[in-house]
């Protein structure tokens, strides 16, 4: 893409939070900072991305183009880059995915889109795909009411942008649609765990009067935790329709963002202050 169209990209993506308009409306993207090979100056670059566990993976596809784009050459040469996903910015490991493993994770990223597919046709070379391995060095700067904010609003963004996937998936429910919900469903586990194990017990210390608070909270823990379980047995059905998937995908977004936004009536104020 021609430099002043990639930074009219990156201006709205971080004016509006990781959401843009026109050709990418509704896309997954993520900034993607290098450092040059040879000049060790910064390059960003938007980029689509697919979930994959705890790492993202991305493709060298250069549009179709025969050579590589820079960003990749810059990461093979300085494998610590920084990424943007919209609510966080952190660093992260560039893994170049090869053998076996690249197969099957370039094959998964055609069915999601075959757009892929004839990248690589046009361009007649084999596209790299690179995994983003997070390295955080602890909650985000500011204050813990803010942090926790932040997270909250992370889960809630991708509920939407599964529940757009779903939408929009054909009549057969595909392999990296899965990781995605598989992904989230981790995700918001390991959430509710750390915040179980203590942020919870660490408020119940200092504030007793929140007793009531705190037991719903559990309560809806619980509640979500089932939710998920739920899901994942359903995500291993081969048979599973989009639309049924929908249906349980909206249960659980009701039950979250209930959840979240009661914690944060109650919590973010404290942490805060």
């Amino acid at each position: 893409m021609p430099i002043d169209f990639n930074q009219q990209i990156i201006d709205e993506f971080r004016a509006n939070r990781g959401e843009v308009g026109g050709m990418f409306e509704g896309a997954r993207l993520l900034l993607l900072t290098t450092v040059g090979a040879r000049t060790g100056a910064r390059h960003t670059t938007p980029l689509g991305y697919l979930p994959d566990g705890e790492r993202n993976l991305i493709i060298a596809s250069a549009g179709g183009a025969p050579r590589h784009p820079a960003w990749y050459h810059n990461l093979v040469a300085n494998p610590q880059v920084t990424v943007e996903d919209g609510v966080f910015t952190y660093q992260a490991k560039a893994v170049v995915l090869e053998g076996e493993e690249r197969e099957r994770m370039f094959a998964r990223a055609v069915e999601a889109d075959p757009g892929w597919g004839r990248y690589q046709e046009s361009a007649g070379r084999v596209l790299p795909v690179v995994a983003l391995l997070p390295i955080f060095d602890g909650p985000p700067p500011g204050r813990l009411g803010d942090a926790l904010k932040l997270v909250h609003d992370a889960f809630r963004r991708e509920l939407a942008r599964i529940r757009i996937e779903v939408a929009r998936s054909g009549p057969r429910l595909g392999a990296q649609l899965r990781v995605n919900c598989l992904t989230m469903c981790g995700n918001l586990h390991e959430h509710h765990t750390r915040e179980d194990d203590a942020v919870f017990p660490a408020m119940e210390e200092r504030y007793p009067e929140l007793g009531p608070v705190m037991a719903r909270l559990r309560a809806e823990h619980e509640t979500v935790q089932r939710l998920l379980a739920e899901l994942q047995t359903l995500l291993r059905d081969d048979d599973l329709s989009p639309g049924t998937l929908l249906e349980e995908v909206e249960r659980l977004t009701r039950e979250v963002e209930a959840h979240l936004d009661y914690e944060e009536e109650y919590l973010v104020p404290l942490l805060n202050g």
